[in-house]
């Protein structure tokens, strides 16, 4: 089940749940940080299992037709249960809803990360097309592969 979630402070404590748990991608605490304040602002969707928060999307504007995956996760115990594609299947339709014409995200290319190729692989799995790869985007180390999706 998910919900769209408007309470500035609800989003935050969600995020943060989620995020402090998932310390292998969210390990730098500036960054995470910023992620949590930042959903306070944005778009946000919970996945609930047994009435239990276990996973989140925030989505943010990135132009008038496009809105961008800012930042997802799932509760450790709950992946693969298929909480990360009920997310994005609700994401999907509230950004539709709010008259977006796509969805995109950035993750680190392909072939880098075994974590981030399952990463790519999830995306790739709920709709993503690659769009284009900007290889210094953030660093040589880490190319940024940016995916979209079309919502109409």
């Amino acid at each position: 089940m998910t919900e769209e979630i408007k309470d500035k402070q609800r989003k935050r404590c969600i995020a943060r749940l989620i995020l402090e748990d998932l310390a292998d991608w969210f390990g730098i605490e500036e960054s995470r940080e910023q992620y949590i304040e930042e959903c306070g602002e944005q778009i946000f969707v919970a996945a609930k299992r047994a009435g239990k928060e276990v996973g989140f999307i925030s989505l943010k504007e990135t132009g008038k037709d496009t809105a961008e995956v800012a930042v997802m996760g799932v509760l450790r115990e709950c992946h693969r249960c298929g909480a990360g594609k009920e997310l994005m299947r609700a994401a999907k339709d509230v950004a539709a809803e709010k008259g977006y014409s796509f969805l995109q995200v950035k993750t680190v290319r392909t072939g880098i990360y075994e974590d981030y190729d399952k990463t790519n692989l999830f995306y790739r799995g709920v709709g993503f097309k690659e769009f284009e790869i900007f290889p210094s985007l953030w660093d040589e180390n880490n190319p940024c592969q940016i995916y979209v999706m079309a919502l109409k």
